[in-house]
């Protein structure tokens, strides 16, 4: 697995399947993650693991924040079993 994940759409997808998104942003969940976990600034989140700039777009930065954190959640309390299968 590398390092590195491609470019993070908007909003990941929500629902109750592991998607190809899921599988290619591993990295991009657990950077998220680690960052909530030490009380890391969303903003500064957004802008170094999302590379959005919420100085431009403050509403939609947020949102993909909270989406990809949710989902960055999502897989370590339920979408994990999904590998396992």
């Amino acid at each position: 697995m590398s390092d590195r994940s491609p470019a993070p759409v908007t909003v990941p997808a929500n629902g109750d399947t592991l998607t190809p998104y899921d599988r290619s942003h591993f990295v991009t969940y657990l950077k998220l993650l680690d960052a909530a976990a030490m009380g890391a600034d969303w903003k500064e989140t957004a802008r170094t693991v999302l590379s959005l700039d919420p100085h431009i777009d403050p509403d939609a930065a947020r949102r993909s924040y909270d989406a990809h954190l949710a989902r960055a959640r999502w897989m370590t309390q339920t979408g994990y079993r999904q590998l396992l299968k």
